[in-house]
């Protein structure tokens, strides 16, 4: 009887094509020797990137697991762990859910730069070809981590994005329908570098009845998000070598921007009350300039007292200084009103404010705003002309009546019921499956919350590991300059239903032992 295998027209068998198979890490001769003193892990840390610099390891190879590497090595398994995770944070290797760890198809470009991530750059390393600045920000670490192949809808717990699930999408289509209809023609003419005049006064409006921020329309740049606002004030209020308050752990992309205008940085550390200006006036009494969260501290979450607030305006008063303030998603209070902005307590504060739509409607949405005193409004508009001119005017004009007719008010709104749920559902998960891994306590603000470590569990490490397992969070200690602390993990919850939420926490769970 003849087989019932189907065959191609020509009669012959189809033949089966053979997957390609990812090429393997061979058995190592790494050498590890105790009487250096270099610690065995960065020992091996050292040898895994030159392998990968060197090209031995290329692009694809799997990594032997850490249990294997471990025995070949005569090291303990935690060793090797945290080898990967430092080598996962640098970018030359990445992690597969459920396959392994994979040297990154493309390499850092830092490649001669170990630093952890979350330090740094020497000012002093320079690339060749292009400018200092150029070079400092270059090197300049990316905290941010990815997970290769699990789509990012799937993942919990990522930072900074809104529920993007629950955004008016049709109220959205109507509103730019209208708006086309009734402007097309004016919606394509060349915008005023300080925004589209409808938004600006909207803005106004907003930040007065909301935020408590003084100002008029003519105060208020509408700029490409926030990163842009602080690259702009950076650049009209210092000059290279100029020293700057920068919080501490703080926001990576504010130190970016500073780097970019040639300032240097100083790290002030933060406590429950907010930055420290104490200290600040102590470690630098001449800096030109603070970058600061005060209504919610990225990344601790703790708002800045009326105290500090008060000093903070002191210092800025007696130094000749200006004070950036972020007010980073700080429409998101979940019990009693929003605190007023800091920009708002006295009426010649040396104070320029930043704010963004994109974390309450859309990351995708690149519209953020700056209020700056009257004085500096022609130079902040003029150097708005010269970096690209204007953000573009559909979004603003359509923006615009999001926050006329009062969507934008009613959204808010409609968020924060939704993100208070989603916290308490992360809470509650954590008490029932985290306990003695991850300690969470609720914040009033905000988009995500701190889990604590045990003491003396390295948190990158703890990240990579809940990468491995398909859960995205963010180590603390990445967002640290000077300052040492407890070891912890960032977890968004604003952009993860609740069912997520669940099933997150278990993997994380699973991830941590």
């Amino acid at each position: 009887m003849t087989s019932a295998k189907a065959t191609p027209r020509g009669g012959k068998p189809a033949r089966r094509r053979a997957r390609k198979r990812p090429p393997v890490m061979a058995a190592t001769s790494v050498v590890l020797d105790g009487s250096t003193g270099a610690s065995l892990q960065s020992q091996l840390v050292e040898a895994l990137r030159s392998a990968i610099v060197s090209g031995r390891l290329g692009p694809g190879t799997r990594l032997l697991s850490t249990r294997a590497l471990a025995e070949q090595v005569d090291v303990s398994r935690n060793t090797v762990l945290n080898a990967y995770s430092r080598l996962l944070s640098e970018g030359y290797l990445r992690g597969h859910l459920g396959s392994g760890t994979y040297v990154a198809s493309e390499l850092p470009e830092r490649l001669q730069s170990s630093r952890r991530a979350g330090q740094q750059a020497p000012v002093a390393r320079h690339t060749p070809g292009i400018s200092r600045r150029g070079s400092a920000v270059a090197h300049l670490p990316d905290v941010r981590l990815s997970a290769p192949g699990i789509p990012e809808s799937r993942l919990a717990f990522r930072m900074g994005t809104p529920a993007v699930d629950a955004f008016p999408s049709d109220l959205w289509g109507r509103l730019l329908h209208t708006r086309w209809r009734r402007s097309w023609g004016d919606l394509l003419k060349r915008a005023d570098p300080g925004g589209h005049p409808p938004l600006r006064r909207a803005v106004a409006d907003y930040l007065a009845t909301s935020r408590g921020v003084r100002c008029v329309p003519e105060q208020v740049i509408i700029v490409n998000g926030a990163q842009q606002a602080m690259s702009l004030a950076a650049q009209v209020l210092l000059d290279p070598g100029d020293a700057a308050w920068v919080e501490d752990p703080g926001y990576f992309a504010s130190r970016g921007a500073l780097v970019a205008a040639g300032a240097t940085l100083v790290p002030v550390p933060v406590d429950d009350e907010g930055l420290d200006v104490e200290a600040g006036t102590r470690l630098s009494p001449d800096a030109r300039l603070a970058i600061v969260t005060p209504a919610h501290q990225f990344p601790l979450g703790v708002a800045m007292s009326q105290a500090r607030r008060q000093a903070l305006l002191a210092w800025a008063a007696r130094s000749d200084a200006w004070i950036v303030e972020d007010d980073y998603d700080s429409e998101f209070r979940y019990e009693g009103r929003p605190l007023p902005a800091l920009q708002g307590l006295s009426p010649d504060a040396r104070v320029i404010y930043i704010g963004t739509f994109s974390k309450v409607v859309s990351p995708a949405l690149r519209v953020g705003y700056l209020v700056v005193p009257e004085s500096l409004v022609q130079a902040f508009c003029a150097a708005r002309r010269f970096i690209d001119t204007h953000t573009p005017v559909v979004e603003q004009a359509v923006l615009a009546d999001f926050l006329v007719e009062g969507h934008f008010s009613r959204h808010v709104r409609r968020m924060r019921v939704l993100y208070g749920r989603r916290q308490d559902a992360l809470l509650e998960a954590a008490r029932r499956e985290l306990a003695g891994r991850l300690r969470l306590e609720p914040l009033h603000t905000g988009m995500h919350l701190v889990g604590w470590l045990p003491e003396g569990e390295d948190d990158v490490a703890a990240a990579a590991r809940g990468i491995e397992a398909g859960v995205m969070s963010q180590p603390l200690s990445a967002f640290r300059v000077a300052s040492r602390g407890p070891g912890a993990l960032l977890l968004g919850y604003s952009c993860v239903p609740e069912a997520q939420i669940e099933e997150g926490v278990r993997l994380l769970a699973r991830a941590l032992g």
